[in-house]
């Protein structure tokens, strides 16, 4: 992949919040928001993929647990109570999934340790998240393009949730002001951010079906 400059500035943020949180004894947290299309999830993959700080990261998806598609608050409260917030108070969180097909709770994870831990998805950089994280990152990508890249991806199971998604995510950015909350603003339209994990790493289902990116 082509290491841009927008690539190039989020490996020295990350390298630069690891170190401070590892000064401080305290789990890295990193945040990665933006609408939907932007890039979020191919950028947390080249992340990981590439890692440019020390200790192994982990990734948590908003995607696997939003409560259904009207759940982006619900979920971004829930990643901040249950997850962010204990994992940096005493160094261990859960965060409950999702099951996208049976429309149900489907088992709670537990994340504990002091190992870099990046969250991405809309919601994941309220006000209340970002207090707690080491690094805030906002993608931003043009609106048509977004949009392009995400129906191309995900199709019909997408197209006929996106205004009813959108006008969530619209409520979410007028009420928490996320781009005011971030320290990484990054502008991905032109970047290269095609990361595809194998089939078996994907969620089994999702709100877009087995791929979906929201």
């Amino acid at each position: 992949m082509h290491r841009s400059a927008e690539l190039a500035a989020l490996d020295d943020a990350v390298v630069a919040a690891v170190d401070t949180a590892a000064a401080a004894r305290r789990t890295p947290i990193i945040l990665i928001d933006g609408p939907s299309g932007a890039g979020k999830s191919s950028l947390a993959d080249r992340l990981l993929r590439d890692w440019p700080a020390s200790g192994t990261p982990r990734l948590v998806r908003m995607d696997d647990l939003y409560p259904g598609w009207d759940g982006l608050d619900a979920g971004s409260v829930a990643v901040g109570r249950d997850l962010l917030e204990p994992l940096r108070a005493a160094g261990t969180g859960s965060w409950q999934r999702w099951d996208w097909v049976g429309h149900c709770l489907a088992g709670r994870e537990p994340v504990a340790g002091h190992e870099p831990l990046v969250v991405e998805g809309c919601g994941s950089l309220s006000r209340r998240n970002a207090a707690v994280a080491d690094l805030a990152v906002w993608l931003h990508a043009d609106d048509d393009l977004r949009k392009q890249r995400a129906l191309a991806r995900d199709g019909e199971a997408f197209a006929v949730e996106w205004d009813r998604w959108q006008a969530q995510f619209d409520r979410f950015v007028a009420r928490e002001h996320p781009l005011g909350l971030a320290t990484l603003v990054l502008d991905v339209t032109g970047a290269d951010l095609v990361v595809a994990p194998p089939p078996a790493q994907r969620p089994a289902a999702g709100p877009r079906g087995t791929t979906v990116e929201i």
